[in-house]
Order: structure tokens, then C-alpha cells, then sequence
């Protein structure tokens, strides 16, 4: 049993950027230690991708993460970029593919990316303790008493790497919010990032039956759209699109779904009436929408499926085009933070170093990683910020 342990860096959280902050500590000469309440470190990474770790986007560029502070990111991103850890994933022999352009994906598995991890901590001599609570954190000195499971451990710098509240089966709390405003930090308001949306009893009535049926769409809200796949789900909506979107979406606001991005409907409908006069508007719709997607809405907009299209007037399938082109709905909510893969806002960024993300209130007390008001896109933007900010803390603590 451990009573009392000293360390010039104690890392809490052992997530991505947890683990990459230590790493860079540790290959500095600094005696390191990271403790994660968890009894397996790094189940974010495990889990994301599908189990593959989509583990950095090449194109990470500060317009593709949002804070409240959008130029705070730049340095960190700068100074460690998509193609250094790209670096070390080719140097350790990890396979990769490209899945779209600048999604990088482990072949094997999100394991590889776990184990290079562990292994560079403990080659670069960190420790890590797992399944230890922190109890509590106070000052002592010019550095830091934690009480723990284990018992006291007093360091001179503090890294809250503790992630943000999203999918909290796997653990995830707001520790790093409440270390934050301890210490007299702001706390940007947080939500659920990267989330499906959930509809209202009259559209899921509606809907029905629509579970599961994907297309590609584009989702726009906030003066923001994202064309990629749209999926319909027995709680609403979910896909690429519509995750991307949730990020800019509020409460209460409506969003806009394009079913047929890049193709003006009416001009498309009304080519095809004078194409096809004869063909049934059911048969044309099909055309641009899985089946059971044409049927349906056809059914909801309550149009004559079987009606041929020479009999339909244009000011009709105008009004159709419409439909196809910018649905308008206003979500009942999202699924909240239990399928959340990322929490918006965090710890404010202006009391933060952009060079070294320590507090500027608290000398040597540093956040980095999803606690902090960055949230990426999705694809792999979120691991290149727990990346880049870890390194810039990694070598300044």
C-alpha cells in the first residue's frame, strides 16, 4: 500500500491525451504518474471507429473545431500536426487505412493504438495507476497534495486530462469541470456533441417503419451544412450528417435535411416529366430515395404515388422538390450524452496558455484534451486535439 508518493507530474486521466501529455513528461526526465478511476485506461480509444480508432483526420485545421476562442487551438495544432502522430503509428509498424479522404483507421484495431501508448509510458519510465480515485486536490506549496485510493501523491504540476461528460457508462464525469472552478477557472456551458437527434411522437409516427434506411443528405443548421450519411432510427435521426450537425444545432431551433444534396429537385422532376410522361411519380421518386423512404414520403406529403407524372402539375411537384430539397423539422432534443461521442464547451480557453494549455490563474495546473472548450469534427479531428494539446503540455510541465 502506498501512503504517500511524490512526482514532479501527475496526469489525471488516462485517455489519449492523458497518456500522450505523460509520454512527452516522462521522455523529458520528469518522474511521472497517471491515475484514472477506471480499471482499464483509454476505453475511448478502444471503442471509437467502430473498434478500428479513426485516430487523426489529415486535413485537422482550426476552422474544423469549434470553441468560443477559435484561434486557441491554432499553436497546439501547429506544433503537432495529424502527420507527426501518423509518424509514430508508421514507426511502430501499426497497419492503417485511408477510409475517406484524410480518415486515417487502424486495419487491425483501436488495440494497436493502445498498446503504443502504454508501451512508449512505460519505455519513457511514467507509472500508471489505475482503478484509483482521486478523493481530492488541493495546493500545497508551490505544487499539489492528491489525496487518492492509493494515498497521498504530492507533484509539482497537475494535468486534468479527465475528458469530458460524454458516454458516461464508460465512466466519464465532470471531475475536470469541478477541479476547474476550484481553482477559480470559468467553465464554458457543456452539451452533447457528435449526437444523434431525437424526434417528437408525430414524426416518429410518421416515420415508422424507417428504421435503418440510410442515405447520403445534408444537414444544415446554424448557418452550417455537412453532406455525408443520413440515417433514420427508431428515436429520430443519425448518421455522419446529422451528427455533425448536432454540434450547431440549439434547443428549440429547426434543422433542414437536403435528401437529394447537389440535385436541384425541381429541375429534376419536371426534366423527368418530359422524359417519362407516363411513368407513375411512386417509380421517379424511387429513382432518387431508397424504396421504402420513396414510399413513405410520398405517403406523408400525401401525393398520388401511382399518378402518372404528365397529370401532375408543376406548381405540384414543385412543392414535392421542396420537400426533397429542404425538409424543415425542429428535433424534440438529442440523445444526450449517453451516445454522445464528444461534450461541447468545457473549461474556458481564455485563462488558458494556447503554447502550454497551463492556467494562468494557477501556475502549474494544466487542462488538456476534451475538458477544454475545443470540440472537433467528426473523423478523427477530436483524437488529433488529444494529440496536439497533450504534446504541448507533455513538454512544458
Amino acid at each position: 500500500m502506498v501512503t504517500e508518493a511524490k512526482f514532479d507530474v501527475v496526469v489525471i486521466g488516462a485517455g489519449a491525451a492523458g497518456l500522450m501529455c505523460a509520454i512527452e513528461a516522462a521522455r523529458r526526465g520528469r518522474r511521472t504518474l497517471v491515475i484514472d478511476h477506471a480499471a482499464k485506461p483509454a476505453e475511448k480509444i478502444r471503442i471509437s471507429g467502430g473498434g478500428k480508432c479513426n485516430f487523426t483526420h489529415l486535413e485537422a485545421t482550426p476552422k474544423t473545431y469549434l470553441s468560443q476562442n477559435p484561434a486557441f487551438c491554432i499553436s497546439a495544432l501547429k506544433r503537432f500536426t495529424p502527420w507527426d502522430f501518423l509518424d509514430r503509428v508508421i514507426r511502430r509498424g501499426i497497419p492503417y487505412y485511408e477510409k475517406t479522404k484524410g480518415q486515417l483507421f487502424c486495419e487491425r484495431g483501436a488495440q494497436d493504438i493502445i498498446d503504443m501508448l502504454l508501451d512508449d509510458l512505460r519505455s519513457a519510465g511514467g507509472v500508471l495507476w489505475l482503478a484509483t480515485a482521486v478523493v481530492r486536490v488541493g495546493r500545497e506549496g508551490g505544487g499539489f497534495r492528491l489525496q487518492t485510493a492509493r494515498g497521498d501523491v504530492r507533484a509539482e504540476k497537475l494535468v486534468m486530462a479527465s475528458g469530458g461528460l460524454s458516454i458516461p457508462k464508460m465512466g466519464a464525469t465532470g471531475f475536470a469541470y469541478d477541479i476547474a472552478r476550484q481553482f477559480g477557472h470559468e467553465v464554458v456551458e457543456t452539451r452533447a456533441g457528435l449526437v444523434p437527434f431525437m424526434l417528437g411522437e408525430d414524426w416518429l409516427r410518421r416515420l415508422n417503419g424507417l428504421s435503418g434506411v440510410g442515405l447520403d443528405a445534408e444537414a444544415r443548421a446554424g448557418g452550417t451544412a455537412f453532406r455525408d450519411g443520413f440515417l433514420f432510427t427508431h428515436r429520430g435521426l443519425s448518421g455522419p450528417a446529422v451528427l455533425q450537425i448536432s454540434s450547431y444545432w440549439r434547443p428549440g431551433e429547426s434543422v433542414a435535411i437536403d435528401l437529394t444534396p447537389g440535385v436541384d429537385a425541381a429541375q429534376w422532376l419536371r426534366a423527368r416529366k418530359a422524359e417519362r410522361p407516363k411513368a407513375a411519380l411512386a417509380t421517379i421518386t424511387a429513382e432518387a430515395l431508397p424504396n421504402r423512404l420513396a414510399e413513405r414520403w410520398l405517403e406523408i406529403f400525401d401525393l398520388p404515388a401511382q399518378a402518372r407524372m404528365a397529370d401532375l402539375p408543376n406548381a405540384t411537384l414543385d412543392a414535392f422538390a421542396g420537400a426533397l430539397n429542404r425538409w424543415t423539422l425542429t428535433p424534440m432534443g438529442t440523445e444526450g450524452y449517453r451516445t454522445a461521442e464528444v461534450t461541447l464547451g468545457g473549461v474556458d480557453t481564455r485563462a488558458l496558455s494556447s503554447q502550454s494549455m497551463e492556467s494562468r490563474i494557477v501556475p502549474g495546473l494544466y487542462f488538456i484534451g476534451e475538458c477544454v472548450d475545443v470540440t472537433g469534427w467528426l473523423g478523427g479531428y477530436n483524437f488529433q486535439w488529444a494529440w496536439s494539446s497533450g504534446w504541448a503540455a507533455g513538454q512544458a510541465v
